[in-house]
């Protein structure tokens, strides 16, 4: 009998990150300096975030990178994590494919931003920093990171979307409770968050006005910025998500045919198909790559391709990238995780040169998605991994037909539990 379940033991796990710019042909462009509008350099990017996590930034030459023994002993504290088969749900919504899902929502954060808060906050640590600070949307990187710091005694701070701090109170508790000092965005601490309250005093906030709040905090006090999505190496180190379901699938004898994430700055959905992209990328397979964005913050389906800033106040490097200006602050939604204006530079290239695929879905949609899912797995998801829910049902009906079966792969990236209010709404 097939298993439902499928675990790797510790011993399996991936004892290296996979950079997909090494095997691509198209590489991303580099970052620009803002001022000068020249590519970043390792100084000026180590001005920001930490070195180590500047050279991964600006290494896209190199394949595979061994992951600090520190790093991995703390993610045996919550990995591996399990490859599931859907199987009730399949039979739900009466398709011949064979669903899977790597579930990412088994640790306190609730969510597969840990697998890079520990990396950076190991790399503070490292270089003597005292603390770090942030941004946070829904709160699960906010969570991630708090968890991150008090395990490695650094200070925390986080500037969160204040749509998501009025709406998930105990999310806020959460990272509280871990030692991090926790502010709406955007705030009176800082110069860019009074610009912003002045010009706009009913905004709900966005993710590229808590970053530049995040950043200038960061300069104040000598402390280093961190990152939970968009950047390189974010991607890198979430590749573990895709290299233990690779591996996973392979122990099990499974291929699959298509690969779902949601999309918000590209965390998920890159770290999810960073090894099933390389081996398309070297001519091993092939597979379809679908990203599920918001259509209230559709940076792929509707944004441009070109260079912008990766903040509202303009201070972070250029990236080029779909994206919907960087001074575009979303209407309010439930997927707070999901409201940036951009997308990661790997996974922009990967769209701009068809290997990848995209579609926007409705709030509506994406929550009927997880209240079906939740009923028939008995996991409640985050209204971010909704959207991958959904398009895997749209995927799915594609297949009635039992003697067509294609296995479809997604990314349950977290739970819903701190999103009970949004749940309300839509029961």
């Amino acid at each position: 009998m097939e298993e439902k379940r499928i675990f790797l033991t510790e011993a399996e796990m991936p004892k290296y990150w996979y950079d997909m710019r090494a095997d691509m042909k198209t590489k991303p462009a580099p970052l620009l300096n803002p001022i000068t509008k020249e590519p970043v350099t390792f100084e000026e990017l180590s001005m920001v975030f930490t070195r180590s996590g500047a050279r991964e930034e600006l290494n896209e030459n190199t394949a595979f990178h061994k992951i600090p023994q520190p790093v991995l002993e703390y993610y045996k504290t919550y990995r591996p994590s399990p490859l599931v088969r859907a199987n009730a749900f399949e039979k739900a919504i009466g398709t011949g494919a064979k669903i899977y899902f790597k579930f990412e929502g088994g640790n306190t954060s609730g969510s597969h931003k840990l697998n890079s808060a520990i990396a950076q906050c190991y790399y503070a640590k490292e270089e003597g920093i005292r603390g770090v600070t942030t941004e946070t949307g829904a709160g699960q990187w906010g969570t991630a990171l708090a968890m991150a710091s008090s395990y490695l005694d650094l200070d925390c701070n986080v500037f969160m979307v204040k749509g998501s701090y009025e709406q998930k109170p105990y999310r806020k508790e959460v990272m509280k409770t871990f030692g991090a000092q926790v502010t709406p965005s955007p705030s009176l601490l800082t110069e860019i968050g009074k610009k912003i309250n002045e010009q706009f005093p009913d905004t709900s906030g966005s993710l590229g006005c808590a970053i530049s709040e995040a950043i200038e905090e960061a300069h104040k006090k000598g402390y280093k910025y961190v990152l939970g999505s968009v950047l390189n190496q974010v991607l890198l180190h979430q590749s573990i998500i895709g290299l233990e379901a690779e591996a996973a699938m392979k122990k099990a004898n499974i291929k699959p045919d298509i690969i779902i994430g949601s999309a918000g700055g590209g965390s998920n959905i890159g770290g999810l198909i960073a090894p099933f992209v390389g081996k398309v990328l070297r001519g091993e397979s092939n597979y379809r790559f679908i990203a599920a964005e918001p259509q209230t913050c559709p940076s792929l389906t509707k944004g441009e391709f070109r260079y912008d800033y990766c903040d509202t106040g303009k201070t972070t490097p250029m990236a080029k990238m779909y994206t919907l200006g960087c001074d575009f602050i979303p209407p309010l939604s439930h997927a707070g995780g999901l409201r940036y204006h951009g997308m990661n530079p790997v996974v922009s290239q990967l769209y701009a040169d068809g290997i990848l695929e995209a579609e926007a879905f409705s709030e509506r949609d994406v929550f009927e998605a997880a209240k079906l899912f939740a009923r028939k797995e008995g996991i409640l998801p985050a209204p971010e991994s909704g959207h991958a829910i959904a398009a895997v049902i749209k995927e799915a009906a594609k297949y009635t037909d039992t003697t067509k079966e294609p296995t479809i792969l997604f990314c349950l990236s977290g739970v819903g539990y701190f999103d009970m209010s949004a749940y309300k709404k839509f029961n």
